[in-house]
């Protein structure tokens, strides 16, 4: 373990060093901008900042991502027994990033995933439009209006609930304090629009989408999603900030496709957790949980505390199946605790606890998922952090019985190293 150790840090450094390097000089500043190293952390919507445009301004960046996986897992051996895994690297995954400043207040966000699980070709994972001023229409036009709004539309990650915003986003995981995404990971791209007011610490979003990841002309794909988010986000000292939000989400009848908790392509960050031997196509996803619902009628509460270097976010959802006559609902709960200490807060530990329970119709029987991390990182410059976790996720209740998640469990040792610039 320890050679593993020291070869992952030679790695680590050497590309940070090379990496960081090339661009990181050459940078122009973008308004209403989060950064995507360690200054981002803890952001949620990008702040309003004003850059006085003069020319088209273009921020090439990046992110890799790196692995070494120890975990062991078991079942009961009914449905199947599961596969014997190996202490070895997974895949990397990386990401290439546009932000484009197009003019005064309007800027352009891309992201192109060079590399992940689920698709190892490149291809465009989304990209938006955003609007804080309304200048190239005429000079001050609702200038008091968008001194507090922000426009958004394009084909990217919707704003539904706060906790995508600490997620790994494949080769992106610089933002997650820990190496997995929640159980029921509410992340889906999809083509969208949606307005954001911010005023004294108010937060009033509205979004409306059509609950589709892949896009199609063809008749009976016409449903439609409503999206928003109510909050307060402030400043009770200069060290202490409080923020809590509620989110819901509502998609139609219609909404055959719906990917609210199955959007993501890049693929899970446990690497063949809880596969079969016997399994035909194994998943990317595992060991996340989609609850499948065709519709659905989502909520989100998430509060967040951030008192000198203690830290907490949190997470209160329930998604109901959209169709009446089946039934069925989930309810996952999640609570993060961690310290930040050091020089600009460099380093922390923590833990996460995080569960999902329900049942998939009116009739079927509850069944019931776990997971606890604990672990650490350090933000050895703030473009790259390393993280040493521990991870034991457990399947309970009747719900799973007679299928291979039966008394599964899987636990064990992941460190993670990030780049992002």
């Amino acid at each position: 373990m320890k050679s593993v150790l020291n070869s992952f840090k030679i790695i680590i450094s050497a590309l940070a060093v090379l990496l960081t390097g090339m661009v990181y000089a050459q940078q122009p500043e973008i308004a209403n901008y989060r950064y995507n190293d360690q200054r981002g952390v803890n952001v949620f919507e990008a702040p309003k900042s004003d850059v006085e445009f003069d020319q088209l301004r273009v921020r090439f960046g990046g992110d890799f991502a790196l692995q070494f996986q120890g975990l062991h897992q078991s079942n009961d051996g009914v449905g199947d027994d599961l596969v014997d895994l190996q202490r070895n690297f997974t895949l990397p995954s990386a990401n290439l990033n546009f932000d484009v400043q197009l003019a005064q207040g309007v800027r352009m966000f891309l992201r192109t995933y060079l590399s992940s699980r689920h698709h190892t070709e490149a291809y465009v994972k989304g990209g938006y439009l955003q609007m804080d001023n309304l200048d190239f229409i005429k000079e001050g036009f609702l200038s008091g209006l968008m001194e507090k709004t922000t426009i958004k539309a394009g084909m990217d990650e919707i704003n539904y609930g706060d906790a995508h915003f600490r997620r790994s986003d494949n080769a992106n995981t610089i933002y997650n304090p820990f190496v997995g995404n929640y159980i029921m990971d509410a992340f889906t791209t999809e083509p969208f629009m949606e307005v954001l007011v911010r005023n004294n610490g108010l937060i009033a979003l509205l979004g409306v989408s059509n609950g589709r990841l892949n896009q199609s002309p063809l008749p009976g794909d016409n449903g439609f999603v409503l999206y928003g988010k109510l909050g307060y986000d402030n400043y009770a000292t200069d060290e202490v900030r409080f923020r809590i939000t509620g989110s819901f989400y509502n998609s139609s009848s219609k909404s055959t496709r719906d990917y609210l908790y199955g959007g993501d392509r890049a693929g899970a960050r446990y690497y063949n957790v809880l596969e079969g031997v016997n399994d035909s196509s194994p998943s990317d996803f595992l060991p996340r949980f989609n609850p499948g619902f065709s519709s659905q009628t989502a909520f989100q509460i998430n509060p967040f505390v951030k008192a000198s270097g203690f830290e907490f976010f949190g997470i209160f959802e329930k998604t109901a199946n959209g169709n009446s006559d089946i039934g069925g609902s989930f309810t996952q709960l999640g609570a993060e605790a961690l310290y930040r200490f050091g020089t600009d807060e460099r380093a922390y530990i923590g833990g996460r606890f995080n569960t999902v329970s329900g049942k998939s119709t009116d009739t079927a029987t509850d069944s019931k998922t776990t997971r606890i991390n604990i672990g650490g990182g350090w933000f050895m410059t703030k473009n790259v952090l390393t993280k040493l976790e521990y991870v034991k996720q457990t399947y309970t209740d009747d719900g799973w019985d007679g299928s291979k998640f039966q008394g599964a469990e899987f636990n064990g040792i992941m460190l993670e190293a990030a780049i992002s610039f």
